[in-house]
């Protein structure tokens, strides 16, 4: 029999706690290891507890859950976060997952949709919920101003020049690698470039990264 999933539950409501505790109390594969009441709570639990997915609230005391998810990625980034709130708006989730949470579920969702959810979540897979879904879609979708980087992009940018891999950038920004990869996308299609090298020379000849270290 392979090893169980070891799940933490990072919740401020004891209630919600006590339910998603027993939603997983029958599950021959999912052992709920910890419970956390904040997010430096949920953080600290995670690596003492040996989690294999953290199931986390993002509205929090103490520590916010995005804070919470980027710390993990920083010093834990074998453990999956998923993220399950009733908050779905893009200030919500778009923080969440660049912080580096592998998935976005709400509490409305059914059951067996969040059994299914941390499995896959303990297997590598990105779960969204359909409105979260939707909304990466969208975004995806907006035409891409050319020649703009954004903050984000630019300090991307700054690491590949000094010779960063995609997972040395992501732990310094703390973000998650696929975040880095999908920054990298967006640089290549709004400077023509067709690989990192080729960003980095063309963001120098137009000083967009000696503008951002005069801004620093």
């Amino acid at each position: 029999m392979s090893a169980r999933i070891r799940l933490l539950i990072a919740d401020d409501h004891p209630i919600v706690r006590d339910g998603l505790r027993a939603a997983f109390l029958d599950e021959p594969d999912i052992e709920v290891v910890g419970e956390a009441a904040d997010g430096r709570e949920a953080v600290e639990l995670a690596l003492e507890r040996a989690a294999d997915v953290v199931l986390m609230d993002l509205r929090m005391p103490v520590t916010d859950g995005v804070t919470a998810i980027r710390r993990l990625a920083g010093t834990a980034p074998g453990v999956r976060v998923l993220v399950l709130t009733t908050f779905d708006s893009e200030g919500d989730v778009f923080p969440a997952l660049e912080a580096g949470a592998i998935g976005y579920l709400l509490k409305d969702a059914p059951t067996e949709e969040l059994l299914s959810a941390v499995r896959a979540a303990s297997r590598g897979e990105t779960v969204l919920a359909p409105s979260v879904a939707g909304m990466l879609v969208e975004r995806v979708r907006e035409p891409v101003t050319r020649g703009t980087l954004s903050p984000r992009e630019v300090q991307v940018l700054e690491l590949v020049a000094e010779g960063a891999t995609n997972r040395e950038a992501a732990s310094r920004l703390f973000i998650s690698e696929a975040s880095v990869k999908t920054h990298l996308v967006h640089i290549f299609a709004k400077l023509d470039a067709r690989d990192r090298a080729s960003a980095v020379a063309e963001a120098y000849r137009r000083g967009l990264l000696d503008l951002a270290r005069r801004r620093d």
